[in-house]
């Protein structure tokens, strides 16, 4: 897959080749400017439907080409999660339960079915106690917990996020990558963009890297947070991993470099009884 934007001289994307798995947490990383937001986008249908330009190759999901799939079809098998849920959150509902209800109601679902899954959901996520209060008043946190859940209660098996943390502090983003990992738990595909590259190592199956539109690096997240190319690919190291790296270039044989806390604890552990 390429593309280049209508007012663009260069491509955002070129030759980008990716397969997803059904269940797969997927991490898209790379340096501002890298195409994240537009493989997203891309991925979506938003491209080129909306987002004019150039494009040449195919988006399969189940086999079947996107471009030839109506939007309102396609929303049913993505749910898509914005940077800012201040956009997400639609302002024509008063309170969280209508907000969550909103997109379940333009699909034309039954009155008591909406019901039972906006209750389930709300649970899900533990946000039962703002069930009545206005989206517009709540926190960046609480916000884009509603956004998880008005796309959750649609209940889609793929979920596009881009960028869910950036606007949070540590408790909200805590509290965002507990609702992802439950999404995994629950079986959905996932692709993440994220920054916190602590949090991708501990929770994504697959990392990707993209470096001014070119897909870089593709592996486990051992493979691709352990492999000194990274470092020239504008991408930062979680801190475990980096501190691996050096120790290994001090001359110390490192058996192999950790990406986690868990997986630094273990081998300093083996260490210490070796």
């Amino acid at each position: 897959m390429s593309f280049t934007y209508a007012t663009a001289k260069d491509s955002s994307v070129r030759d980008i080749d990716l397969t997803i798995e059904q269940g797969e947490l997927c991490a898209l990383v790379g340096a501002n400017g890298s195409g994240k937001t537009t493989v997203c986008n891309i991925i979506r249908g938003f491209i080129p439907r909306f987002h004019t330009g150039e494009m040449s190759g195919q988006v399969l999901i189940n086999g079947e080409d996107i471009k030839e799939t109506n939007l309102g079809l396609l929303a049913l098998q993505i749910g898509f999660v914005f940077q800012n849920p201040f956009v997400q959150i639609s302002g024509s509902k008063d309170t969280v339960f209508e907000e969550v209800a909103f997109g379940l109601e333009n699909l034309g679902v039954d009155v008591d079915i909406i019901r039972s899954r906006v209750e389930e959901t709300l649970e899900l996520i533990g946000i039962q106690h703002l069930r009545d209060s206005n989206p517009f008043d709540l926190s960046g946190g609480q916000k884009q917990r509603v956004a998880f859940a008005s796309i959750l209660a649609m209940d889609p098996p793929i979920f596009v996020i881009d960028e869910p943390t950036s606007q949070l502090d540590p408790q909200g983003t805590e509290d965002i990558f507990e609702i992802i990992k439950l999404l995994k738990n629950n079986g959905k595909t996932i692709l993440l963009v994220e920054h916190k590259m602590e949090l991708i190592a501990e929770y994504a199956d697959h990392v990707v890297v993209l470096d001014d539109g070119a897909l870089v690096m593709s592996g486990t997240t051992s493979e691709v947070f352990g492999s000194p190319e990274l470092a020239t690919h504008r991408v930062a190291y979680p801190q475990y991993a980096e501190a691996a790296l050096g120790v290994r270039e001090s001359g110390v044989p490192l058996a192999r470099i950790a990406v986690t806390r868990e997986e630094a604890l273990a081998d300093l552990t083996e260490a210490m009884h070796s």
